[in-house]
């Protein structure tokens, strides 16, 4: 990754969020720590030219990122007003609320979890409609190339599950990281992960024709209840891999 490069940039905003954590939302380290080491490795990945397209995949990276960052800042800003005194007035949009208001007491890959869900369902689509225009979407050639970087992204995730075993071991979460991440769950993960982004491929489309059509709005307010909802599930007691086996990991809005 360049120094200097938006991702970067990103990168470091990253840092300069985690280094202002006030204790009492120390695990939000958890999941800001891994999406910081995972930008990092998509930049690597955009410098190796493993992208078909790298500087459109550099910008969207980005334009992601910046709805993490958004909701993150907001629920900061939200949770103390100017004078100190809880202030719950707006804030995030649902699924990050649910997932920033979980207990502390979570186990680190809880944390990670509820904001991979949340990013992902909620935020992604949104992402890619940022950096794909209305235009864009009527070149059959270049959508596809669009969709092969946007599936490749699930290649770097996938290498950073062992890699992320050993830095959230060093929370103290080992035990429960030995039972989730063997082998046939690592395999289970990069299921969730194409699961996921079919979806969110999906939902792109969705709100594209939604964004023509000038109901925008109403079909992202549905994806927001339906990553809400998922958010909510995976904090239900009980064995959260479970559920995602039987459930699946992303949601879809259906058609209109």
């Amino acid at each position: 990754m360049n120094d200097g490069s938006p991702i970067a940039d990103v990168v470091a905003r990253m840092q300069q969020r985690l280094d202002d954590l006030p204790e009492e939302l120390a695990h939000r380290r958890f999941f800001l720590s891994t999406y910081q080491r995972t930008t990092q490795a998509v930049g690597k990945a955009i410098d190796d030219a493993r992208f078909e397209d790298p500087a459109w995949v550099e910008v969207w990276d980005v334009k992601f990122a910046e709805l993490y960052l958004q909701a993150h800042d907001a629920d900061i800003a939200a949770r103390v007003g100017e004078e100190g005194r809880s202030s719950w007035g707006g804030g995030p949009a649902r699924p990050w609320r649910l997932a920033f208001e979980a207990s502390r007491d979570l186990p680190a890959l809880g944390h990670v979890l509820l904001g991979i869900n949340a990013h992902v369902n909620y935020d992604l689509p949104q992402a890619l409609l940022e950096v794909i225009s209305d235009e864009d979407f009527l070149e059959p050639a270049l959508m596809d190339r669009r969709r092969r970087d946007h599936e490749r992204i699930d290649g770097v995730l996938s290498q950073r599950v062992a890699a992320e075993d050993g830095e959230l071991a060093a929370t103290g979460a080992r035990s429960l990281l030995d039972h989730v991440l063997t082998p046939l769950n690592r395999l289970a993960s990069q299921r969730f992960l194409r699961e996921s982004r079919q979806k969110v491929w999906h939902n792109t489309f969705e709100l594209q024709r939604a964004r023509v059509g000038g109901t925008y709005d109403k079909r992202l307010a549905e994806l927001e209840v339906l990553s809400a909802a998922k958010v909510a599930d995976l904090l239900r007691p009980g064995q959260v891999l479970l559920r995602l086996a039987v459930t699946g990991f992303g949601v879809t809005l259906p058609p209109v």
